[in-house]
C-alpha cells in the first residue's frame, strides 16, 4: 500500500459522511470530545455484532469520559438502521459506501479470509482527542475484550 497510514500524534483524516440518523457528520462535528471510531466489515455478521454490543454496553462509560463511540461500515443507511433496531445498539453508526474513509485511515486493504488474500475492510479503532488528532490507533482488532482495551487508552 502506497499510501502513508495515519500514525498517532498526527492529525486524524477528514471525513464526511451519513449517518443511521439521517445527518451528515465530519471530523468537526466531534470537536471538542474524544471519538472512538471503529471500522468493521459487515453488520449483522457475528463478529460485528458482538462489537457493536460490547461498544453499546460500555458507552455510558465512555461518555464519563468525555468520549463518543461511532462504528463506520460500508453497509447502507438502511442495513445500519435494522442493525441498531435488531441488536438494541446505542451507537452512532456513519455509511462509508466507497470505503474511502476507511482507505484513508488504512482500515480497507488486503486481508485474509480462509487463508486466501482479498480485499475488504481491516477491523480498526482510532481513538482521537478532542482536536481531531490521532490519540491511538488499534490495527487488526479481535473482538474479544477490545472496548475494555479501548476504555483503559482513555
Amino acid at each position: 500500500m502506497a499510501e502513508k497510514l495515519p500514525e498517532e500524534g498526527m492529525a486524524a483524516p477528514s471525513f464526511s459522511l451519513e449517518g443511521d440518523d439521517g445527518q451528515t457528520y465530519t471530523l468537526e462535528s466531534f470537536k471538542g470530545k474524544k471519538l472512538v471510531l471503529y471500522f468493521y466489515p459487515k453488520d449483522n455478521t457475528s463478529g460485528c455484532t458482538k462489537e457493536a454490543i460490547a461498544f453499546t454496553q460500555v458507552k455510558d462509560e465512555f461518555g464519563g469520559k468525555n468520549a463518543v463511540i461511532v462504528g463506520v461500515s460500508p453497509d447502507s443507511i438502511k442495513s445500519h438502521v435494522n442493525f441498531k433496531e435488531k441488536h438494541s445498539l446505542g451507537i452512532l453508526l456513519l455509511s462509508d459506501p466507497d470505503r474511502s474513509v476507511a482507505a484513508a485511515y488504512g482500515a480497507y486493504g488486503e486481508k485474509k479470509m480462509y487463508g486466501k488474500p482479498v480485499m475488504g475492510i481491516i477491523r480498526s479503532t482510532f481513538v482521537i482527542d478532542e482536536n481531531g488528532k490521532l490519540e491511538k490507533a488499534f490495527r487488526n482488532v479481535k473482538v474479544d475484550g477490545h472496548a475494555e482495551k479501548v476504555m483503559c487508552v482513555l
